[in-house]
């Protein structure tokens, strides 16, 4: 017995050029390059890569991949239908189209007729006849061309009537793809549902899916007229860019498009890194191939990491925390069972579970958390109940494990009489020099320390006292532990526990630092903000130099379980 599966559904991401609107992203040539031959190996149909004509930046773009193609992925040109009471024979910007060289091409037009009036400042036959003629001069110049419906839905939903007739231009001039476009944002997920099955049962009546062809209104004499397929483009502005996009294929639509991570203007796109998994894996359809979906939540952090970004650690399927357990009852019962509080298993999509450690924490955390370090401890044992009455006493000083996992796992260390000292820090000093009516940021770190029983003095520089500190530390101990060098300090928070002080308030710092594949958070807290850095620095330090040691079997400390 065999069964039909469900049809492809197909992707097109518009990172490149919608996400991009998004405020606060910018990138460079460089930047764009590097994303679309990511997704190019996650498996991405088709990648929109900008307006070819509409600034340098996107020329060069497409220039570059005409030298150096995509593997698997369409890139795909967008631009708008030609002005009014023109012809796009003689339209330049539709030139800078054909000089990008894709075989696709997505072209815009207007389906609100308060668009049209109002915007294009043009007649409603106008705007038909400008849809038309676009489309038919890319056909004629051997291109394939997705159709974008922009408005569509307000538009339809004010003239049910004209808005039809832009979609019939549209694909009686040859496009292929029929995407229907929520460019407000403001539909909601049984509006959609209701007005693609329209769109289905109108597009079936000219044609579509029972292979009647109405020549008609073809642009040039034997001129074959394909049957588009209906797509979905959607943004967020009221939170259902992903429920809509869902609710469309639902409804009819075989076509996606949105953005990874949910960039773009305003409140965002439909997220691909939310859309693809409910796809394919709640809802049976095929997206992208099984080792392409596990290279999801990586794919999402790189994108963000490209465009400077923070990533969304609470984002659904990809966050860092999708799939964190805090509750010491939920633990248990996760460790026994994952189904009990997880939907997916995270490593479909590339992600993984993590156990929060806090002063909710029960032994079931504790115990979850040391394996996830490679740290075996009995339930029952007098060091597990050390840890846990340890964390709580430090939580409740302002301590946060929960986003300082490194400084946990060297509190566990500690309790199990297996953390190495890999030196040890004697005093420091701090000068900043502050003179009235001057800018300067130099501060002098000045840092005592003893690595097997060596002392070392030294001294440096920085654009503040943490950074002044930092290299002071590092210029100490590269002679000791060369690979210092590679470690980085890449983030650094600073948060007032009790404001009410004032001045006296304690601080809690938080510094990640990375190695280049790897990174971790460690943590201070302390009245005295530099005191907070610089535990919160050195234990960075420290644990970069276990994770080096613990990678490399080259242990030179007793008990570490790697």
């Amino acid at each position: 017995m065999t069964t039909n599966p469900l049809p492809q559904i197909w992707l097109y991401d518009t990172t490149l050029r919608d996400g991009t609107q998004r405020e606060g992203l910018s990138v460079s040539i460089e930047d764009k390059l590097r994303i679309a031959y990511r997704l190019d190996q996650l498996g991405i149909p088709f990648i929109e890569g900008g307006w070819p004509g509409a600034n340098p930046k996107d020329v060069q773009f497409f220039w570059q991949l005409q030298e150096n193609p995509l593997k698997q992925s369409e890139i795909v040109a967008f631009c708008s239908t030609r002005r009014p009471h023109t012809t796009a024979a003689e339209e330049p910007m539709l030139q800078d189209i054909l000089t990008a060289g894709t075989r696709w091409v997505t072209i815009f037009g207007k389906s609100w007729d308060l668009h049209v009036t109002s915007g294009l400042k043009t007649t409603l036959e106008e705007n038909l006849a400008m849809i038309r003629d676009t489309i038919a001069f890319f056909r004629t110049q051997g291109r394939r061309v997705i159709y974008d419906a922009e408005h569509w839905f307000d538009g339809y939903k004010q003239n049910q009537d004209y808005a039809l007739q832009t979609l019939k231009a549209a694909m009686m001039a040859g496009a292929e793809w029929l995407v229907l476009c929520d460019t407000n944002g403001g539909t909601l997920p049984h509006e959609v549902t209701q007005i693609v099955q329209d769109v289905v049962k109108a597009t079936g009546e000219w044609g579509i899916g029972n292979g009647k062809k109405d020549d008609s209104s073809l642009p040039m004499p034997n001129y074959q007229c394909p049957i588009p397929q209906i797509g979905i483009h959607t943004h967020n502005d009221s939170d259902m860019a992903v429920a809509n996009a869902l609710a469309a294929v639902m409804a009819g639509a075989t076509m996606v498009q949105g953005t990874i991570n949910g960039y773009g203007e305003r409140c965002g796109n439909a997220n691909l890194c939310s859309l693809i998994p409910n796809l394919q894996l709640k809802l049976g359809y095929s997206c992208i191939a099984e080792h392409q979906l596990i290279q999801l939540a990586e794919a999402s952090r790189f994108v963000s990491e490209v465009v400077n970004l923070a990533p969304d650690e609470h984002a659904p399927f990809v966050g860092r925390s999708a799939f964190a357990h805090k509750g010491g009852i939920h633990v248990s019962a996760v460790e026994r069972n994952p189904l009990t509080y997880e939907h997916i298993q995270p490593e479909q999509v590339g992600n993984r579970r993590r156990i929060v450690i806090s002063e909710q924490s029960g032994v079931s955390n504790v115990l979850a958390k040391a394996r996830s370090f490679g740290i075996e401890i009995d339930k029952q044992s007098p060091e597990t109940k050390q840890i846990l009455q340890r964390l709580k006493e430090l939580e409740s000083e302002g301590y946060q494990f929960e986003a300082a996992e490194a400084s946990f796992a060297l509190l566990m260390y500690e309790a199990l009489g297996d953390r190495q000292k890999f030196f040890e820090v004697k005093g420091f000093q701090v000068h900043c020099d502050l003179v009235e009516g001057q800018e300067s940021n130099n501060a002098l770190a000045t840092v005592k320390l003893a690595v097997n029983g060596e002392d070392k003095l030294e001294a440096a520089e920085g654009n503040g006292p943490v950074a002044a500190l930092d290299a002071a530390l590092r210029k100490a101990l590269r002679n000791f532990y060369p690979q210092i060098a590679n470690f980085e300090l890449t983030d650094y928070k600073v948060r007032i526990l009790n404001g009410h002080r004032g001045t006296a308030s304690k601080t809690r710092v938080l510094v990640e630092s990375g190695n280049g594949s790897q990174r971790w958070t460690t943590i201070g807290v302390s009245t005295n903000i530099l005191a907070a850095s610089y535990q919160a620095v050195v234990e960075g330090l420290e644990y970069g130099l276990l994770l080096h040691f613990q990678a490399s079997q080259d242990l030179g400390f007793r008990g570490v379980r790697v």
